[in-house]
């Protein structure tokens, strides 16, 4: 398991994260505040507050991981 804060602050963004992420076989858990929701639903994305980081909690993804973040770079906060 793996934390990462990520951006998402347009409708184009959450497009392409989500397909990014959707081939991939692990489960992605992306939370805002007390909201958890399912990476790869774009409906519950879109009722998240994207004009802020979200937290993106990357499970069961050790074999994937470095294809993952490779993928989701664009996305991701430093």
């Amino acid at each position: 398991m793996l934390t990462v804060s990520i951006l998402l602050d347009s409708v184009e963004k959450v497009q392409r994260f989500v397909s990014a992420i959707s081939k991939y076989g692990c489960g992605f858990d992306v939370e805002s505040g007390y909201s958890c929701v399912d990476g790869k639903s774009l409906v519950g994305l879109f009722s998240l507050d994207i004009s802020k980081p979200l937290q993106l909690t990357i499970n069961d993804g050790n074999n994937e991981m470095e294809d993952v973040l490779r993928d989701i770079n664009e996305f991701m906060e430093y």
